[in-house]
């Protein structure tokens, strides 16, 4: 071969390399690391796989080199006679060697045959697709929580793999939306959920079922959204069928709730076009928890809210003829507004709260005719005046029982003497069984325990401070799971004390200082987790993060 033919291979070469490197959009210097690579592989194969040989391809000229290495080591750390020589045996040919110092002998210039064309060509490719993934995650780590446009490459078992320019992209079945039909070659608009490197290189997860997918498209929509002049405050979707979004104004002179429907719905309308047709209701947002679940429940009409912040639970009254609409189908419309306002939302109609209310009135009137040994009149005048518990009569300030019309002073001691006389009884009679069931006195110092709970402890063989300890909040409180298929609740053995997350929480922790597994400081909250976070579009807002 001539001089000339060489010569412009190795240009060839350098061509190749730069052209791989434009379409792959990755560093030219990859590639040449590559080819590198493939050609000491194949050296290997032909001069001995136990030798360290390095090929170098200069960059400008294309020229190869191919080099023997051999590293000076001490006598005891030799482990290749190959690849590495002791320091005594260097010196003779090189007087300065020192360890470390490598012993660099050129090879001839190799000769490709079939097979280690072929290994090379596997070795550049791999190489090649390593840098791609490397470059995709680069590019879209940061762009998580994006809308991007693609092209549908294929459907594979209900995934659909997204062609995103330089990229590859895959909706998942359970992010995608149900009974959308889409096929080879349809474009189709994603939110990126999430970039991560896994051993098989980077993945782009894509979603159109994603709450903030809408709250995306909204701000593409609706200019006043992407100023920042009205909020997302919070989404909830069923995907496919029906949304709910929260929105608030900035700016007392928009309405959110307008600016976002547009002119004739144009706005509202758009998004549902992308959405396959999905219903979305958009609640102007408050912080007055009862006015949002009010208007969350839309359409239905709510005639009465009681809120439950102990438990984070609200329960909304409707009309009779208003309980199927508030539910909606298969409970649509009330986990909806449950998942947009983070609480836990109990519906019943004026009948059912009717009935309840006269149960707790019979209840509350019973147990003060027993305790304090009084006449019907008498129990349920307390009980129509807002009492619930003994104690409440026991230890309540004395001017709010004479306030009550026919309770003298006299009257009013006595109720609170025999209401303490009760919860004495009471207290004892636990103590008593908590002696009986074995648990230890030192479980009643557990701040938070009361002698009742200590009572529950000893049925469910919790006898020790180290037995609390041992507790995570669902044995307190009780958890539901799916099982075959249905909803199955497991009782917890405090459930009956209607104990909130923070509060089960607290106690356990309380047990663990106290049994010495933790200290005192490990309960103390940094001032910065303490500090509210306003609630955006990007984040799935609680209850405590909505209103505080």
């Amino acid at each position: 071969m001539s001089t000339a033919g060489i010569s412009a291979n190795k240009l060839e070469l350098l061509q190749i390399a730069r052209a791989v490197a434009d379409e792959k959009s990755i560093p030219k210097e990859v590639v040449l690391e590559a080819i590198e690579e493939a050609i000491q592989k194949a050296a290997k194969m032909r001069y001995g796989s136990e030798l360290d040989i390095r090929a170098k391809l200069d960059p400008v000229t294309g020229d190869q080199s191919l080099r023997r290495v051999i590293t000076v080591t001490e006598d005891e750390e030799i482990e290749n006679d190959s690849t590495q020589i002791n320091l005594t045996t260097a010196k003779m040919d090189y007087p300065d060697a020192i360890i470390g110092f490598e012993i660099s002998t050129p090879l001839p210039p190799l000769e490709f045959g079939r097979v280690q064309a072929q290994m090379s060509k596997q070795i550049i490719m791999g190489k090649i697709r390593e840098a791609e993934r490397a470059r995709q995650f680069v590019e879209f780590k940061d762009r998580v929580g994006e809308i991007i446009n693609g092209i549908v490459k294929r459907v594979e078992y209900g995934h659909i793999i997204v062609d995103l320019g330089r990229a590859e992209g895959v909706i998942r079945r359970d992010q995608a939306l149900p009974r959308e039909n889409v096929k080879g070659g349809d474009r189709i608009r994603a939110y990126i959920m999430d970039v991560r490197e896994e051993p098989r290189g980077s993945q782009i997860f894509l979603s159109r079922a994603h709450p903030q997918f809408m709250a995306q498209l909204f701000s593409q929509e609706v200019p006043e959204v992407y100023e920042g002049i009205i909020q997302i405050v919070a989404v909830a979707r069923d995907p496919g069928s029906r949304a709910k979004i929260a929105v608030y104004s900035n700016d007392g002179a928009i309405d959110p709730v307008g600016a976002c429907v547009g002119m004739r719905g144009s706005r509202v309308q758009a998004v549902v076009n992308e959405l396959q047709g999905e219903r979305i209701d958009i609640i102007p947002f408050t912080e007055d928890a009862a006015t949002f679940i009010v208007n969350a429940l839309q359409p239905a009409e709510v005639a009465k809210v009681v809120i439950d912040e102990a438990n984070d639970r609200i329960e909304v009254v409707v009309p009779d003829e208003q309980l199927s609409l508030a539910i909606g189908r298969r409970g649509q419309n009330v986990r909806l507004a449950s998942q947009l306002s983070g609480w836990a939302i109990d519906i019943l109609t004026e009948e059912q709260e009717s009935e309840r209310r006269q149960v707790e009135f019979k209840e509350r009137s019973e147990l003060f005719m027993v305790g304090l040994d009084v006449d019907e009149m008498i129990a349920q005048l307390l009980v129509s005046e807002g009492f619930e518990t003994m104690e409440e009569v026991g230890y309540v300030a004395i001017d709010d029982l004479t306030s009550i019309e026919g309770f003298d002073a006299e009257t009013a001691e006595e109720l609170q003497t025999r209401a303490r006389e009760y919860l004495e009884k009471i207290a004892k009679e636990q103590d008593e069984k908590r002696r009986a069931a074995g648990v230890h006195d030192n479980v009643l110092e557990i701040e938070g325990v009361t002698l009742p709970m200590a009572v529950k402890f000893g049925e469910n063989e919790v006898l020790s401070v180290e037995d609390v300890a041992g507790l995570v909040p669902d044995d307190l409180r009780g958890y539901t799971e799916i099982k075959n298929g249905e909803k199955v609740h497991e009782d917890g053995m405090l459930e009956e004390f209607k104990l909130s997350e923070e509060n089960a929480t607290s106690l356990i922790m309380r047990a663990r200082v106290k049994a010495g597994w933790i200290d005192e400081s490990d309960l103390l909250v940094p001032e910065e987790d303490k500090k509210e976070e306003v609630p955006t579009a990007s984040s799935e807002p609680t209850a405590e993060d909505v209103f505080g």
